[in-house]
């Protein structure tokens, strides 16, 4: 009889601790900052976000070390207290590669376990070094490459993450983050991106959800972050994130990445000048980027239609005569918000902070 009580309390005991659910990792507003902008740290508004990234630390093509730019070693060493003024609860990583870095080196390094091993114990020690709590990984140019760079790159967060663990467990400190800023499509050429291996060791990847068309490329203008397309078979943020998630990354391990930044084409006739229409090139700058800050300000002084607001893309744009500039204004962003919430999502981040006008679009968020 004892016994059979101690079975029934050994039930209701179990099905009491598996009715709680496990702690949900808090909404994630997460930021970069790109040291190449010259926006002073001290000047981001950080009581906006959870997490800010600090961009970029470069690769040594011989050593495969970590490589700053040594005039804002001081601004990196810095960038952790600077921000948790603001916001001592703001969590800081380190974002390590992005377009500047070298496809070739990042390859190299990926693929020879003694060139992977001096690349993660000198991020790790970097990262301690200058107080992150977390390092983004950012190989945009793998998208040239093939499935032995895609398997390579599994690898690598393989022993990224043991690495990282075996610090902690010798160490009162806590883990290190580990993130990766990634293109839309989980597909790049011949490979594909190492779905297993993120789900494992990473703890959420940040969605670069933009720059789908840019004047330089397409001679007719477009929304280049549409949150939705027209056609199946077109890019679109909607069609990425549901790729992500097909392939079998859970929706809480993505963050939606948010271009606080837009693109002006030139209309080859400004009567014509609505989404796709006919267009010679960039505007206003070399290749038509412009931050959402200067969006607002060329619209002011030359005049603008608009903003315009597409439902269909879920975009703005701004017509200055022959100018037609798309972007995504604070009424998109909280649709891309809301989005990202129902679709269970992890959060979003920004690229880039300095962009903002008044902080407007980080309020929005």
């Amino acid at each position: 009889m004892a016994s059979r009580i101690a079975i029934i309390i050994l039930f209701h005991v179990f099905l009491s601790l598996n009715s709680h659910p496990a702690k949900a990792q808090a909404w994630i507003k997460a930021g970069y900052w790109y040291y190449y902008n010259g926006f002073p740290v001290s000047n981001i508004n950080s009581t906006l976000y959870t997490h800010l990234i600090c961009a970029a630390a470069d690769l040594n093509s011989s050593s495969y070390q970590l490589s700053i730019p040594s005039s804002y070693d001081r601004v990196f060493s810095a960038f952790t207290n600077t921000v948790k003024r603001k916001n001592p609860s703001i969590t800081t990583l380190l974002s390590i590669g992005g377009w500047d870095t070298k496809y070739s080196t990042l390859s190299a390094m990926a693929g020879n376990s003694t060139y992977r091993k001096s690349f993660i114990d000198d991020s790790i020690k970097t990262a301690r070094l200058y107080g992150f709590q977390g390092l983004d990984f950012s190989w945009l140019s793998v998208s040239t490459g093939d499935k032995m760079d895609m398997d390579n790159m599994g690898t690598l967060f393989e022993e990224w993450r043991a690495a990282m663990a075996l610090e902690t467990r010798n160490s009162s400190l806590s883990e290190l983050i580990l993130t990766a800023a990634v293109q839309l499509s989980l597909t790049l050429d011949s490979g594909s991106l190492p779905i297993d291996s993120i789900r494992r060791n990473l703890n959420w990847i940040h969605v670069l959800a933009y720059d789908y068309y840019v004047p330089e490329g397409f001679k007719f203008t477009a929304a280049s972050a549409a949150l939705y397309a027209l056609d199946d078979s077109d890019v679109s943020t909607d069609s990425g994130i549901a790729a992500w998630i097909n392939g079998g990354l859970p929706a809480s391990k993505l963050v939606l990445g948010l271009p606080f930044f837009g693109y002006a084409w030139k209309l080859a006739n400004p009567n014509e000048n609505s989404i796709g229409a006919p267009a010679t090139g960039p505007a206003v700058t070399e290749a038509g980027d412009m931050s959402y800050k200067e969006i607002n300000n060329y619209s002011k002084t030359q005049g603008a239609v608009g903003p315009i607001y597409n439902s269909s893309y879920v975009v703005n744009y701004v017509i200055v005569g022959s100018d037609w500039i798309s972007f995504d204004g604070v009424d998109v962003v909280r649709i891309k918000v809301s989005y990202a919430k129902e679709k269970g999502l992890l959060g979003y981040v920004v690229w880039e902070v300095s962009y903002d006008d008044n902080w407007v679009l980080s309020q929005a968020g």
